[in-house]
Order: C-alpha cells, then structure tokens, then sequence
C-alpha cells in the first residue's frame, strides 16, 4: 500500500468552524495517528481533496509530519478548475495556501464546474490511483456528500478487494477519549 485517500465530513458537517475548536485537536490528532501507522507500513503519498474539513486537516496533519517522516508526498486533487473560487476570500486563501505547500496539485477536470458527472470522475480518478481509502464517515449522520464516497469505496471494494478504512462516530470519540487522556492535568 503506497498511496493513500483520505477524505470524509466538511467543516460544516462537523460543526467545525475556525482554528481554535477543540474538535480541529481532535481530528487533527486521530490524522496524525492515522497516517503515521501507514507511513510505518510503507506508505508514500497522501493523496486528498480540497474540501474544507477532514480533506484539508489531512493535508495539515501530512505536512506536519514531513518533519519527521521527510518521504511521504502529498498531492492535492481537485475535481475541476476553479474549485473553490465561489468561497469567501478566506477560504480561498487557506486553500491556495494548501495548495502551494504540496508535492503536486491538479484537478480532474480542466473544465470549471459544469455537472455531477465530473464529480463522478473524480470519485474513479481517486479510486484508481489509491491503494487505500481513509473515509471520515458515520452512516447516522444526518445527509452527508460523503456518503457518495463511502457507497463508491464499499462498491470498488467489493469488485477488485480496494482497500478502505471507515472511521464512523464511535472511532471519533474512541481518538477523542486517547486526546484527553494524553492532554489531562494532574
């Protein structure tokens, strides 16, 4: 297993919003954890979207590692041009950001956003060039885009044995519970 996908909730979904709620610790913590397990069973790529949420606190959580794991490569994957143009300016700025930090960047499309069917794609693009999917997902969450995500994994995987891991609400509070153990004061 060389590349990894890791993708899942939007911020919003998570109720995420700013640098400073203590979920981004969280979440931050159990990617960290995460990708430091596959880079210790030989992973080299992290391989994500853009989308605000689990996607860009991957990309965070992988160059943070670089220091210590100096191998990994990270490439952003964006499934058309423009993507992200219609968000505030601040959002625009971390995504650039982002985006300039990693190994390579580039969309499925070179088309702006014209219909689902480039979504699709992106979908397969990713699945065809992962060797794992990580997906950030809980099947009680209230209507989730992920969802499209996991039923395509769980679908790849049943016809050519594709690889994912699903980390659902229980997994959370289980990263959750090790954080607040580690952080605690006595």
């Amino acid at each position: 297993m060389q590349r990894i996908w890791i993708t899942g909730f939007r911020s919003a979904e998570l109720g995420l919003f700013g640098n400073k709620d203590p979920k981004r610790d969280v979440l931050l913590f159990a990617l960290t954890k995460l990708l430091t397990r596959r880079l210790d069973e030989g992973a080299e790529w992290l391989i994500t979207g853009g989308q605000m949420g689990i996607e860009q606190l991957a990309i965070e959580a992988g160059l943070a590692l670089k220091t210590t794991h100096p191998e990994l490569k990270i490439a952003m994957m964006l499934p058309f041009k423009d993507f992200g143009a219609n968000w505030n300016e601040a959002n625009q700025a971390k995504l650039q950001q982002l985006k300039s930090q990693v190994d390579y960047a580039a969309a499925t499309s070179s088309l702006a956003y014209q219909n689902p069917q480039q979504l699709k794609g992106y979908q397969e693009f990713m699945l065809t060039h992962t060797d794992l999917g990580v997906v950030f997902y809980d099947e009680q969450a209230p209507e989730s885009k992920t969802r499209y995500t996991y039923e395509a994994m769980q679908a790849r995987h049943a016809q050519n044995a594709y690889e994912y891991q699903l980390i659902d609400f229980d997994k959370l509070q289980e990263f959750a519970n090790e954080y607040q153990e580690m952080h605690q004061e006595w």
